[in-house]
C-alpha cells in the first residue's frame, strides 16, 4: 500500500491506557489529542503463535476502536517469549515470580506490534528485540515482586522500572521492549498521513 498524502489536520487518538506509552510518544513530541483504549479478549488461540498473536492483538485494539472521520488511531501489544511460548501479564504475584524464575539467566524474545488505523484503512508492523536477564537469586525476585511493579506487565518485568537492573544486554529496540517502538511508529503513522514532525 502506498503512503497517504500528509494531512496535518488529522487528529492522533492513542488506543492504550498504558501511561508508558503516553510517555514513549511525548519523547517524539507527540500528545494524543484523545486515550480511547478498547476493551477486547487478550487470551492467545490454541497454540498460536507469539508473532501471530501479538499482531492479532494490535489488529483487534485498532479495530474496537472508536475510529472517527480526520482520525488516526494508534494501537500496540507487546509480549514475552520463549520459544512458542507466551508469558503475558501475570494473574498474580505467583505467576510473575514462575514467569522470573523462566527467565532467569536466559535470553528471550520481546515482540511488540503496533497498528494504526484511518477509517477502515489498518496497517499493522512489529519488532523483534532479544533480551538477555542476567541469573536472578531468589533475594532479588522477592524484592522485585515487593515493588509491584510487576503488575500489568508483560512477561513480569518493565525494563524502564527496577528489573532494568535485571537485563545486562539486548538486541533491538529498547523503546519497543517497554511498549512502543519509535521508528516504526513514526514511520508507520507517516504512512498513513499524520504529520509527525510538525
Amino acid at each position: 500500500m502506498s503512503p497517504r498524502a500528509p494531512d496535518p489536520a488529522l487528529r492522533l487518538v492513542l488506543a492504550s491506557a498504558s501511561p508508558r506509552r503516553l510517555d514513549l510518544l511525548s519523547q517524539l513530541g507527540l500528545e494524543p489529542d484523545a486515550v480511547r483504549p478498547p476493551e477486547i479478549d487478550e487470551t492467545p488461540r490454541p497454540r498460536e503463535l507469539p508473532r501471530d498473536y501479538v499482531r492479532r492483538m494490535a489488529l483487534e485494539k485498532a479495530e474496537a476502536s472508536d475510529a472517527r472521520p480526520g482520525e488516526v488511531v494508534l494501537a500496540a501489544d507487546t509480549t514475552v517469549t520463549m520459544g512458542r511460548r507466551i508469558l503475558g501479564k501475570p494473574r498474580d504475584a505467583e505467576e510473575a515470580r514462575r514467569f522470573l524464575e523462566a527467565l532467569s539467566g536466559r535470553r528471550h524474545r520481546v515482540i511488540t506490534a503496533i497498528a494504526a488505523r484511518r477509517g477502515d484503512e489498518i496497517r499493522v508492523r512489529d519488532v523483534l528485540t532479544q533480551v538477555r536477564m542476567k541469573r536472578l537469586s531468589p533475594p532479588e525476585i522477592a524484592g522485585y515482586l515487593a515493588t509491584g511493579d510487576w503488575q500489568g506487565k508483560a512477561g513480569g518485568y518493565g525494563i524502564q522500572g527496577p528489573a532494568g537492573a535485571f537485563i545486562p544486554w539486548i538486541s533491538g529496540s529498547h523503546p519497543a521492549v517497554m511498549g512502543l517502538p519509535l521508528a516504526e511508529t513514526a514511520a508507520l503513522l507517516t504512512t498513513m498521513g499524520y504529520v509527525v514532525w510538525r
